[in-house]
């Protein structure tokens, strides 16, 4: 990829050395990367390592600087072409965002602090598509402060070169030049500007105190800014009044690891005390946000909360600083040596430079455009394992058939969609959003489950045709993908349902009797393609997770177990107690302890728990919120599956148990049909002689059963496949045109 950096400048600061060692590591990684800057003292080291710089002058808010800096950043990205826009900085991320609607480019934003927040600021604030903030905190001011999505941003580090930054870096030629000698050398670098040189500033007037405890001891500071002249006029007076050059100001240099080396002692917050960590130097966390006080192992989740910014810790005064520094100082050789060798081993565990990078490449591919676009419309965002393995598995199957394919989904619950499968989704009910992924994507994915049914109601059907209609106004494709169709009962609904399978642009069912549904209905095209649920290509969660799931549910260790899946459902009598009868009567004949899953757990809840109340024998309840690849994982240690809802018989196909069903809706009976596997029989009119007869002949034929359907699993593992094919071919088509 081309990748655009944007920021103020690149002079010496935390977040200035986080771009330059970003830049060369994703340079190192063959990307190409282009940086526009105010400039400053990094430019010749990202030049050298084969990085063009663009002179922009980013660092000031005045109108003027402002609006010459946008026509530069105009021209430039016309020239460039980047595939991905990063800006670091409020000022770069504003000018950017204004241009992005214009250009068209994927934009990215990195969070490296808290900023002051009002009316005029946030005018002044543009987070991009995708946002890097680099701690917890910063992640939660934004979502506090500018309504960021949380799902929008990722947890980054500021990472560190450890090979750059070691214990084998020499400081004897900073000693010499600045004419140190063998003496005491307390390190700090930092911004040197009124909002950052707190430290800087109480470590100057500590000078006289320090030299008394330690006659002879340095401080060595580096770093510029707007408080660089005052803050060396003060050090100037101190020296003259001790006698001797005790505080030293480097001004901004760029071998910081050459300076870190030529201390004992470092006190600094962010970037440059985890660069001083690296060459296992003890650290002292101070800076203008907090003190946390000399680094040991008992602070570091605190340290990692604030990246290492000392946030959520009161500034220290000149006292509480002189203390943390003379313990650090006092400290025996040995214990210098074992907090320096800790402190290295945690950059080199949390903060590398690789992960960073990472991490950012991991956001570009988020937001990269693609070449086709599609919006999926189902029964997604509430909580149902079914729908939501559904979702997981057409994704899947979509970036296996092709990276050039973006997914957005309608969603009753954009955060969960977004924490299930990590894609983008819109709210399925707020029309104006409805509207905009449909008029920017390419085709509409309707699907998969039984969307195109009135069992449930009329409204529901109703609402699946109208994102159907909308896609087709705007010109779109549709799809019904991987369909179960039916049952449709009144003639009107059944007229629309024909009318829309006509003129899809494609359709894919999941079984014979959702195409045999639709020859019914009138529907004479001779392209209805049979594949099968996608969920068959869903990948489960690893073994031990699935054991430690049913450890959690308390389940004796390596006992066969049935799993029971069952919902609320009007009409069904006494259906909850012939159905205790039947796990009675497995527990009792077959000796398989009894599990009930909950596939959506406001649903499925009431009854389950009525069934357990009306057992004579003990049962087990999985209780546990699981994702849909944890409950394939549980249903892969069962001996059977007994189950009302659709996609726990599909669940269990996939991982090859055999399984009886309990029939609630005609998609049941079907897909049983397509599973070869029996029904106990229907909820509603449900007789516990059929059902125990039902699994005495399951248990009779076991072997048999479970050969039958791994055969069968298998080819409809395969049949699932074909969806994918079909899109792309659709999608390719559509370019074409």
């Amino acid at each position: 990829m081309k990748i655009f950096m944007a920021t103020m400048g690149l002079d010496i600061g935390g977040a200035e050395t986080h771009i330059v060692e970003l830049s060369k590591e994703l340079k190192a990684r063959g990307h190409e990367v282009v940086i526009a800057s105010n400039g400053g003292v990094y430019v010749p080291e990202v030049t050298a390592a084969g990085i063009r710089h663009y002179n922009v002058p980013m660092n000031r808010r005045s109108v003027k600087n402002m609006m010459r800096s946008r026509a530069l950043l105009k021209d430039i990205l016309r020239k460039e072409k980047p595939d991905i826009v990063h800006a670091h900085a409020r000022i770069p991320a504003f000018l950017c965002g204004t241009l992005q609607g214009s250009l068209k480019f994927p934009f990215v934003t990195s969070c490296h602090g808290v900023f002051e927040v009002s009316g005029v600021l946030k005018l002044l604030s543009n987070w991009g598509e995708r946002t890097l903030a680099v701690s917890e905190d910063i992640r939660d001011y934004l979502v506090r402060e500018y309504g960021v999505p949380a799902e929008h941003i990722t947890l980054t580090i500021n990472g560190i070169d450890t090979n750059k930054f070691s214990p084998d870096v020499s400081g004897e030629a900073v000693r010499k030049e600045f004419d140190l000698g063998d003496s005491v050398v307390i390190g700090h670098v930092s911004r040197l500007d009124q909002a950052a040189c707190h430290t800087a500033r109480q470590l100057i007037e500590l000078a006289p105190k320090l030299d008394g405890a330690y006659p002879g001891i340095h401080i060595l500071i580096t770093g510029g800014g707007d408080s660089f002249e005052q803050l060396k006029e003060r050090a100037e007076q101190v020296n003259r009044d001790l006698g001797r050059t005790c505080v030293v100001l480097t001004g901004p240099r760029t071998d910081v690891n050459a300076i870190a080396a030529a201390c004992q002692v470092f006190v600094g917050v962010s970037r440059s005390a985890l660069e001083a960590m690296a060459e296992e130097k003890p650290v002292v966390l101070s800076g203008a946000q907090g003190h946390t006080g000399l680094f040991c192992p008992e602070l570091l989740q605190k340290a990692i909360d604030t990246n290492f910014c000392c946030r959520t810790d009161p500034v220290a005064d000149e006292e509480t600083l002189y203390r943390a520094v003379t313990q650090a100082l006092d400290l025996p050789q040995e214990e210098k040596q074992r907090l320096g060798a800790y402190g290295r081993q945690t950059v080199q565990t949390y903060y590398s430079v690789q992960r960073m990078a990472q991490d950012c490449l991991d956001v570009y591919e988020q937001v990269r455009r693609r070449k086709y676009r599609v919006v999926m419309s189902g029964y997604y965002g509430f909580s149902n394992a079914g729908d939501d393995a559904i979702l997981q598995s057409i994704h899947e199957g979509i970036l296996a058939a092709s990276k050039d394919i973006s997914v957005t989904v309608l969603s009753n619950d954009p955060q969960l969609t977004w924490n299930l499968c990590g894609l983008e989704a819109v709210p399925r009910f707020r029309f104006w959003k409805v509207l905009g992924a449909l008029r920017s994507c390419d085709a509409l994915l309707s699907g998969g489950g039984s969307l195109l049914q009135d069992r449930t109601s009329t409204r529901s059907l109703m609402y699946y045709l109208s994102i159907i209609r909308g896609a087709e106004l705007f010109g779109k494709p549709v799809m019904l993908y991987a369909n179960g169709i039916g049952p449709v009962r009144k003639p009107e609904n059944r007229r629309r349902v024909k009318r829309a399978v006509e003129r899809a642009a494609l359709v894919t069912l999941r079984d014979r009797s959702s195409a045999n549904e639709l020859r019914e209905m009138g529907v004479k095209r001779p392209d209805l393609y049979v594949t099968a649920d996608p969920v068959f290509n869903l990948p489960p969660a690893p073994r031990e997770r699935g054991e430690e799931l049913l450890r959690s549910a308390q389940l004796p260790e390596n006992t066969p177990f049935a799993a029971i899946s069952v919902r609320n459902w009007p009409g069904t009598g006494d259906f909850s107690k012939q159905l205790a009868g039947l796990c009675d009567h497995l527990r009792r004949t077959y000796g398989m302890e009894i599990l009930f899953l909950l596939m959506q757990p406001g649903h499925d809840r009431a009854t389950t728990n009525q069934v357990r109340e009306l057992m004579e024998e003990p049962s087990y309840l999985l209780d546990t919120a699981c994702t849909p690849r944890e409950l394939m994982a549980v249903l892969g240690r069962a001996k059977l599956c007994v189950a009302m809802r659709l996609h726990t018989l599909i669940f269990a196909a996939r991982m090859a148990v055999p399984c009886i069903g309990l029939v609630y809706d005609p998609k049941v009976e079907s897909y049983l049909q397509e599973l070869d596997m029996p029904s106990a029989g229907h909820v509603e009119h449900f007789d516990l002689q059929q059902a125990v007869a039902c699994a005495d002949e399951m248990m009779a034929h076991y072997q048999e059963n479970l050969d039958r359907l791994q055969e069968k699993s298998q080819a409809l593992a395969k049949a699932a496949l074909h969806n994918e094919e079909l899109l792309l071919e659709l999608l390719e088509k559509k370019t074409k045109k």
